[in-house]
């Protein structure tokens, strides 16, 4: 009998330390699928140096207000995303956060969530929030670097 009540509790543990586990990682795709709705749903607003409001969006302020929406705050910046925030990966996963320089050297002066199947959404000075392929002619280039938040 006593072996039957800790072999429950031992799979009561196991089974509560693996759905806690799956807790975060739903929570991490959830607030991304959050952060991409909020830039969608601003898809066609026109690019505003140093904007933060739907009136109009840099690209920094895009990123930023797409993810307070869903809950993470961000710095303003996107050099400021670049160094302070979140875990540099080489694989691209949705939502993570995509940088572009004028060169390598560069620090980043662009940011881009990526929404999935080689495609971002961004504020661009040229078309406003807007999606574009990430192996597009002008952004493959000078992209730098990824961040997951």
């Amino acid at each position: 009998m006593l072996k039957k009540i800790v072999a429950v509790f031992a799979m009561t543990i196991i089974l509560s330390s693996l759905f806690s586990a799956m807790g975060g990682k739903a929570e991490a795709a959830s607030y991304h699928t959050k952060a991409i709705s909020v830039a969608k749903a601003n898809l066609g607003v026109p690019y505003r140096w140093g904007g933060i409001s739907p009136r109009g969006f840099d690209c920094s302020g895009l990123v930023k207000y797409s993810y307070g929406k869903a809950g993470k705050v961000l710095p303003r910046t996107a050099s400021d995303m670049f160094y302070k925030q979140g875990k540099r990966v080489s694989s691209l996963q949705v939502g993570d956060l995509m940088f572009f320089a004028p060169n390598k050297a560069s620090k980043p002066t662009h940011v881009a969530i990526y929404i999935g199947n080689g495609k971002m959404i961004q504020a661009a000075s040229s078309k406003g929030v807007s999606i574009t392929y990430t192996n597009n002619v002008y952004w493959k280039p000078r992209f730098i670097g990824a961040k997951r938040i």
